[in-house]
């Protein structure tokens, strides 16, 4: 698992952080906050919050990757490591020691939050909500075959070649979902 924060601006020019975890095994990404003020504390509930929503699951993480930023206080690496789970930090200035997350940040800013105007903090938490459940339950992934970290159930035996398909706007309109029609 690796976790990392990036920041959107909004457009009455405040800045907003945001704290996300990815893991590294299936690519299913858990985006925990968005704040104008990230702290040591705040990081830490967020993480504690990410490890209850996790329960059992949580018990396959072996590692965390993360950067040696500030607001990432050593309070944080204890609650990992009261889970068993070792902490990596990244070396100083070394953006590909954590690329899975940095690739993630590129994908989010390129996909979604680079093309919206996001008004403040309520608005950037939908916008990533709903960009969190279509990557990882509907966008493919090179690392995972093209398939998504998360896949929907489908129906046994559907040919795509032969079969209606029903598009669903994401963000309104932003992203095109396709699926076979009922």
């Amino acid at each position: 698992m690796a976790c990392d924060l990036f920041d959107v601006d909004t457009v009455f020019l405040r800045r907003l952080y945001v704290l996300f975890f990815i893991e590294h095994a299936s690519r299913a990404v858990h985006i925990v906050g968005v704040t104008v003020d990230p702290t040591g504390a705040w990081t830490v509930q967020k993480a504690r919050n990410l490890l209850m929503d996790l329960g059992e699951r949580c018990g396959h993480v072996k590692f965390l990757i993360r950067d040696r930023d500030a607001k990432f206080a050593s309070a944080l690496d204890e609650v990992f490591a009261s889970i068993g789970v070792r902490v990596i930090k990244t070396p100083v200035r070394a953006p590909q020691a954590n690329a899975i997350a940095e690739r993630w940040i590129g994908i989010v800013r390129r996909e979604c939050t680079d093309r919206l105007l996001i008004y403040g903090d309520r608005h950037l938490r939908k916008v990533l909500t709903e960009y969190e459940r279509h990557y990882n339950h509907h966008r493919p992934h090179r690392a995972k075959d093209r398939r998504p970290p998360q896949p929907a159930p489908t129906a046994p035996g559907a040919d795509l070649d032969t079969t209606e398909l029903r598009r669903d706007e994401i963000l309104n309109g932003l992203i095109n979902e396709y699926r076979p029609a009922a």
